[in-house]
């Protein structure tokens, strides 16, 4: 998101709102402006190709050689000890990430069309960033929707067999929707995001996406060539929406060599200030 400057102060609230969410959605479609772009878009090929092909060759690996001996392993659905279990794997789910970054994105939004000057440029720094991991995460689980309708593949034991290879493209219901995994699209697209703005949550945030994993194998929910595709498609769609943004100046910057990094961001203290000026009377 970024400050309208062409709006007056003295505007109402509704101008106010409505030409900061213009200015957000205009600032994502409009045209790339980094000198460095071009390094960056190679750089993004050669890793997500190189990821792309080590990831498609484990999955193949493990549908033949251990999907079906890891399903047979783990507890029966419906088992009542599986509860924990059960919860902790929400954290994964794509409608429940994404309504909480809309709901602060809509936040961001009302709060700063009230604020002017260097307030709502503060703010609107941190909706940048919410906009990133968002769409992130959308991005990704947008198309891991339309892979699971392509390849069909069923869940563990539909059918009534332990079969890895169960297909039947185009079919298009919950039970033939087995790969790629959308909890582990969500949560390893997320834990790219998150680790592409905040460094030192790296560690944290790819031990919640590898929990978010486990948890669709001990439910049943996925075979493990499943997890290895959703994880796959989530960080190669979420490098993509990073290189976007970083196109377009962004939240992000390119380095002559063409890795991204994230730009500073808004400090902790002034974020707590702009907050308190919001609601003071």
């Amino acid at each position: 998101m970024s400050a309208s400057s062409d709006i007056s102060p003295r505007a109402s609230y509704p101008a106010q709102l409505l030409a900061v969410s213009r200015s957000a959605l205009a600032q994502l479609v409009r045209t790339p402006s980094h000198s460095r772009r071009a390094e960056a878009a190679r750089k993004l090929a050669r890793h997500s190709l190189w990821l792309s092909m080590a990831g498609a060759a484990l999955v193949i690996a493990l549908m033949v050689a251990f999907d079906r001996t890891e399903i047979q392993l783990m507890p029966a659905r419906g088992t009542p000890g599986l509860w924990p279990i059960r919860i902790l794997t929400d954290f994964g789910r794509d409608e429940y990430v994404l309504s909480v970054l809309g709901l602060m994105l809509v936040a961001v939004a009302l709060v700063a069309a009230s604020l002017h000057g260097i307030h709502r440029t503060l703010l609107l720094g941190l909706g940048t960033r919410l906009q990133f991991m968002f769409l992130s995460v959308a991005v990704p689980v947008f198309v891991a929707e339309i892979l699971k309708y392509l390849v069909g593949r069923g869940r563990p034991f539909v059918g009534g067999q332990a079969n890895p290879f169960n297909f039947i493209p185009f079919e298009g219901t919950g039970a033939y929707a087995s790969l790629p995994s959308g909890h582990a699209v969500t949560a390893f697209a997320l834990a790219v995001a998150v680790s592409a703005l905040w460094p030192r949550l790296r560690v944290f945030m790819f031990t919640y996406a590898i929990v978010i994993l486990l948890t669709r194998l001990v439910l049943l929910a996925h075979h493990p060539s499943d997890v290895v595709a959703g994880a796959l498609v989530g960080m190669v769609g979420a490098m993509a929406v990073r290189y976007w943004f970083a196109a377009r100046r962004l939240g992000f910057t390119i380095r002559a060599d063409g890795t991204i990094v994230a730009l500073p961001g808004p400090l902790a203290g002034r974020l707590k200030r702009v907050a308190h000026g919001a609601s003071a009377p």
